[in-house]
């Protein structure tokens, strides 16, 4: 009962099929990761770039059926459900496709670059009764949980304000939009340009998407969307938004461009019970070992005691203010020197990999993951309402009845 409702018949042996829609660098890494499990298989890959698809088909092996229209992915019977790994502009539209045709759904974050067609994700993701893991991998991980548990039981006391650091301390640039020139052989510009507005091909613009509000919005919706999740995850705030969001941004090292994100920015949330705070500057690391293993991520600033985690790992110091601190917690420091690798044995890898099983297994139960699409959609909110306020300049109230900023 749980194939049919999931819109299509899993594969022999309860195996579910796949389809990679977007064979980019972190499409494979998904795909590398996921693929660890021997309940599933690649059936299908898609992308607009010729070049990257062959390599997707190689590196999946076997029969593996191949497209450059995502919808030929959504049509096949052989597809369970499908990997949205393609720049961010594109999520919205394929998802809502993927909803109507009855696949399941893994989608990267953030899960769009502005928020009406995020919304139009949730909504689709009910209407259809789609299973959806949204990546913010990092609620696999075990010890981003056990640091969760730490702020929900209290042992940091009463917390009044969460601060993110993006990596930088000064001379990050980002990429400047560029004059036109010939797509490469095999890539379809029109088709990669979907949804957004329409652009003569530049290098830049392909390779640097991130940068571009067109496709996506800088570091701030990129990496600081991983930043917002482990936020409104610990203070137990991960289906609601911001109340206010207020942000401010500047070229610094370039002159200003309105067609990409400024290289400078600080934003401020305010929600029910706390203040959130996000900047991309940072201290130099301490630890010449773990080169940026304090210099970014959350800290939770509580009554006993502040807690610093991110990817290499954790550490939890008292506050000397206290007088409870010293009886409630422990000073700690927990840190892995090869957290931010990438690599198939790391641990980033095997966050990536546990947060797929989870997905696959939500797929047989029919139940939600651990991180699905409303609460996708409100780890990404707060940065969307951030790029907002800095294109706008101006504060967004968020309006959760009507779902829209004013």
């Amino acid at each position: 009962m749980a194939a049919l409702a999931s819109g299509s018949a899993l594969g022999a042996n309860d195996t579910i099929r796949l389809g990679l829609i977007g064979c980019g660098r972190r499409g494979g890494q998904i795909r590398n990761s996921i693929a660890r499990h021997s309940d599933c298989v690649f059936t299908t890959a898609c992308d607009v770039d010729q070049s990257r698809l062959e390599k997707a088909a190689s590196a999946i092996g076997g029969d593996v059926a191949t497209y450059t229209d995502y919808r030929r992915v959504l049509e096949s019977k052989d597809v369970d459900a499908v990997i949205i790994a393609t720049p961010d502009h594109w999520h919205a539209p394929m998802f809502v496709s993927a909803c109507e045709a009855g696949k399941d759904i893994y989608v990267e974050k953030p899960v769009s670059n502005t928020v009406a067609p995020a919304w139009e994700m949730v909504k689709a993701a009910k209407k259809y009764n789609r299973v959806v893991q949204v990546g913010t991998q990092q609620r696999s991980w075990p010890h981003f949980q056990e640091c969760a548990k730490k702020v929900q039981d209290g042992q940091l006391g009463q917390i009044n304000h969460c601060v993110l650091l993006m990596f930088g301390a000064g001379g990050r640039r980002n990429r400047r939009s560029s004059g036109s020139g010939t797509p490469p052989e095999g890539l379809d510009w029109e088709a990669w340009q979907g949804p957004a507005e329409r652009h003569p091909y530049s290098r830049s613009r392909q390779r640097g998407w991130r940068s571009y509000y067109d496709y996506g919005g800088g570091s701030m919706p990129d990496w600081g969307a991983h930043f917002t999740d482990a936020m409104i995850w610990y203070m137990q705030a991960d289906r609601t938004g911001p109340a206010l969001t207020s942000a401010m941004g500047q070229y610094i090292y370039s002159e200003p461009d309105p067609a990409v994100a400024p290289d400078t920015y600080s934003v401020t949330w305010k929600y029910e019970k706390f203040i959130g705070t996000f900047t991309n500057a940072s201290l130099p690391s301490r630890d010449p070992q773990m080169v940026r293993s304090d210099a970014y991520g959350n800290y939770f600033y509580g009554e006993n005691g502040v807690l610093h985690v991110n990817r290499y790992g954790y550490e939890v110091m008292l506050n000397p203010q206290s007088r409870r601190g010293a009886d409630s917690i422990k000073p700690e420091r927990v840190m892995d020197p090869n957290g931010l690798s990438e690599g198939p044995e790391s641990n980033f890898a095997h966050a990536t990999i546990a947060h797929g099983r989870n997905f696959l297994d939500c797929i047989k139960s029919r139940k939600q993951p651990v991180c699905d699409m409303e609460i996708g959609f409100y780890s990404s909110l707060p940065v969307l309402l951030a790029v907002m306020s800095i294109r706008q300049g101006r504060t967004f109230t968020w309006d959760g009845t009507a779902a829209k900023a004013v």
